[in-house]
Formats: C-alpha cells, structure tokens, sequence
C-alpha cells in the first residue's frame, strides 16, 4: 500500500511554471508580480455535508478547486497558486487517481500552479487555499454598495440546489434537466473572466455559496444598506415547471427555493450604479454569458434583503440560504 509521500509523487507532483520553488520543500516560494496585491482564499470541503460520499471523485476534484477560484473571481482577482490538504480514511488509489485528473483539469483551465499541501487518515474531506494577484485599489470587495445601485445575478442560480435535490430523491426533474442540473452541481464554472471585466464598473461582490439571498445579505451587513429582489427579474426556470395543464406547481416552488436560497452556484451577485447597466450588457454579450438585473440596494437595516411580489409586495421567504452548525448535512 503507497504511503503519504508516495501518494503525492505519484499523484500530486506535477511542473509549477509560475512559481519560485514548488512542492517538496518545507515551504513553496512565490513571488508576485511587481504592483500587485495577494488575494487569499480557504475553503473546505467535508463529504456528506458539501458532497455525497459516491461522488465522482473526478468530479469532486474539479469542483474542490473550482469553489476557490470562485472567491478569487468575486474580488476580480487573477488565480496564480493553490495548496491542498486532504483526509481519507483509508488509502484508495484507484480513487485519488481519479481525484487528482479533476484537480488538475481545473488547474490547467484556470492557469493555477499547485505548490503544496498535506494528507492525513481521518473522514474524508478536501481543504484548499487559493491565492490570486490584484491591483492595488481594484479589488472588488463587499463592502462597496450603495443604495440607487442595481443588482445582478450571472448565470442561473438555483440549478446546482436542483441538481443535488434530484440526486437526494426529492424532486423528478423532466428532461433534461437532470443533466443540466447534476453538472451544475458537479462541476461549477468560476467566473474568473467575469470577476475581472467587472473591475471599475462593479460596486461590489460575492460568490452565490450559501444561497443568493443569504450572500446577498452579506453585501448589505458589509456596506450598511438592504436589498429589494424582485422575483419578475429573476433568472427564467419558468419552463422547467411546464405549462397549462402540464403546470407543476410543486417543482414551481421547490425550483424558486433552490433559486433564492439553494446555494452552491458559484455565480457573481454583484452590484453597480445604474448608469453602469449598458457596459455590464457589453460585457455579459463579449463574454457569452446571461447577467440579470434582479433588484436594487436600498436604505435600511445592514443585511436586510427583501423579496417583491410583481404587485410590489413583500414575499414571506422562509429559507434564505445554508448556514454551518444550523442547517443539517447534505
């Protein structure tokens, strides 16, 4: 059976282009690039809370890396270096394999060097630090908001909730939503290129993890403001639903849940001053990607974020996203 230091050579030791010294020493070295800031990121993931245990674990090793380059790209900042910490509680080669072919993807799809980490026996689980580079001043950060600014949503929020809802047997998704869904899920696209077109123009920032109202509040509790959503703006999941006498209320209200409080999307909900709108819908078109426009920053409690009816009503929403030592495993 490989041991840890075997493990890593075979699996782990790969070229790093972009760095000093990479893996194999006490520490990596790095050095920037004149003029720039380091943005750093963790994140970790824990099966049976932000996995299913029989994931793919290729799949499991895109998205590990994908959720950090996710933070990278909500501040608008370029992914340069990555180390990654795991336990296993057995050694499964055969599974590692698999494991490091989707990292490493990731990493070749993002330009991301991989300069160290560590493994260890214990309940499976994947911890990773990103850094990235930024220009002094253009980071863009939380706490920019202010009330007149518009808010936007990138892509479709809601289908990785879905996704995971149909592969937990709660929900029957028609085709073919189930593999819309579950890839949405499994293999989340960060927004790097997005992040980065939206310096000078964006407000302010975040990634849709926990859920796009519950992020969204985090804006606001930063920069002191509300929020107004309004549910005629959001992204279309209407057809998914059906129509007439194939209306499914049900799903209806299960695909607007995921949407508003699903999480695990990896999109930008970002916010902008009005007369921003015409360069966001340049870049939405140079970049090939829906940016919806679903509500404005307002003055009132920080963090507060309220759901509009098409009559302009306030929406009673439950759930609003996934908080730790709250909400139960997945």
């Amino acid at each position: 059976m490989p041991g840890e230091f075997d493990l890593i050579a075979k699996y782990f030791a790969r070229p790093t282009p972009n760095t000093v010294l990479g893996p194999g020493d006490d520490c990596a070295l790095i050095e920037p690039t004149p003029g720039t800031q380091l943005a750093v990121t963790t994140d970790m993931l824990v099966a049976g809370t932000h996995f299913l245990p029989d994931t793919d674990p290729k799949n499991l090793g895109w998205k590990a890396l994908a959720v950090n380059i996710s933070d990278l790209a909500a501040m608008g900042a370029k992914p340069r270096w990555v180390t990654l910490a795991g336990a296993m509680p057995a050694v499964d080669e055969a599974w590692v394999a698999k494991f490091a072919e989707g990292f490493f993807a990731c990493a070749a799809e993002y330009g991301v060097d991989v300069i160290g980490g560590d493994t260890t026996r214990g309940p499976l689980n994947v911890c990773i630090t990103a850094m990235g580079e930024i220009e002094p001043g253009q980071a863009i950060r939380r706490d920019g908001a202010r009330p007149g600014d518009q808010i936007w949503v990138s892509g479709r929020p809601g289908l990785a909730a879905l996704g995971l809802a149909h592969l937990q047997g709660k929900v029957k998704l028609p085709e073919p939503w189930p593999r819309l869904c579950v890839a949405a899920l499994e293999k989340p696209k960060p927004r790097v290129a997005l992040g980065q077109a939206l310096k000078g123009i964006a407000s302010a920032a975040i990634d849709v993890s926990d859920g796009l109202l519950a992020d969204l509040a985090h804006i606001g509790e930063r920069s002191g403001c509300a929020a107004a959503v309004r549910l005629v703006q959001l992204p279309h999941l209407r057809e998914l639903s059906g129509t007439g006498d194939n209306y499914d209320a049900d799903l209806r209200r299960i695909a607007l849940d995921c949407q508003l409080a699903g999480g695990d999307d990896y999109e930008l909900c970002f916010t902008a001053p009005g007369q921003q709108s015409l360069a966001i819908a340049q870049i939405a078109a140079r970049l090939e990607l829906p940016l919806w426009h679903i509500g404005e920053i307002v003055a009132g409690p920080a963090g507060q974020v309220t759901v509009l009816d098409p009559d302009n009503q306030p929406v009673e929403i439950a759930r609003k996203g996934y908080e730790h030592f709250v909400d139960s495993a997945a």
